[in-house]
């Protein structure tokens, strides 16, 4: 089985790139100090050089496009959806014949 991955709040990050900035340590003595892995702290330093105080906030469970997507059954109208239904009806009409003559030959021979 995997391992449990931790989640470390935005204050043990800015603390951890506090000390990298301003305390003038190095990763791993930071990494040693907080008890946080090495390649997590780079990466939150890298994060926080490129995208600033956004870089170590949470991003988990938000969409990168939250206009992108499925679009949902309640915004359609009653017109789009009467025309959907038909559609999907028609298909398992003729879904259902297809199986009525596959049983129908299975008979015959």
């Amino acid at each position: 089985m995997g391992e449990i991955r931790t989640t470390y709040t935005k204050e043990i990050k800015l603390k951890a790139i506090h000390l990298y900035e301003n305390e003038d340590m190095g990763i791993r003595s930071i990494s040693k100090e907080l008890g946080i892995g090495f390649t997590t702290v780079q990466r939150w330093i890298a994060h926080y050089k490129r995208e600033g105080i956004q870089g170590v906030e949470e991003k988990r469970g938000t969409s990168r496009n939250p206009l992108k997507g499925r679009a949902n059954k309640d915004d359609e109208s009653d017109t789009e959806k009467m025309t959907r239904l038909e559609a999907e009806n028609a298909f398992l009409k003729k879904l259902l014949a297809a199986k009525r003559g596959m049983i129908q030959e299975k008979k015959n021979r």
